[in-house]
């Protein structure tokens, strides 16, 4: 298996797995987070898929590389998602807790190959996982954000100290 057959199969469960949390989702903010969430896995996949074919699968060969190390494990889970789901900014915190996993992962990788090639390709994974930590909590600002925008008129006589 290559690493980015590995990184490829775990972001096609993520997407899987939050279409499914905005689907069971009944709070607007959520189904649209997780909705975002998604599509946002799904741009990650194909960033990988294009950094597999200009790298090309047989210098991302890594043998200590089990198919089992490769599956999306989220935190959300382990526990009764739909009480997971009911709070808000819990849910999300799990989210995000999942995709710095998701970096952790990659790093441990990466310390573990032997090959310089394979640990360049790994260390590649991880800056676009990083990246992808970034947007994923942008999106988290972004669906936040009506809810702690202020906005009156009631409020333009204040002055700044």
């Amino acid at each position: 298996m290559t690493v980015f057959d590995c990184a490829i199969k775990r972001e096609e469960e993520a997407r899987l797995y939050y279409e499914k949390l905005a689907a069971d989702a009944t709070v607007p903010e959520l189904k649209n987070l997780f909705t975002l969430l998604a599509e946002s896995e799904q741009e990650h996949h194909d960033a990988l898929l294009k950094m597999k074919e200009d790298v090309g699968p047989v210098k991302a060969r890594f043998k200590g590389l089990q198919e089992a190390e490769c599956v999306f494990r989220p935190l959300l889970e382990k526990r009764d998602r739909m009480t997971g789901l009911k709070e808000y900014p819990d849910a999300y915190q799990q989210v995000l807790k999942e995709e710095e996993e998701g970096v952790r992962f990659y790093e441990d990788l990466a310390a573990q190959a032997q090959d310089d090639g394979v640990r360049k390709i790994l260390l590649m994974i991880v800056d676009e996982e990083r990246k992808h930590l970034s947007i994923v909590d942008n999106i988290y600002s972004f669906v936040k954000s009506p809810k702690d925008f202020l906005a009156s008129g009631e409020f333009s006589n204040l002055k700044e100290y």
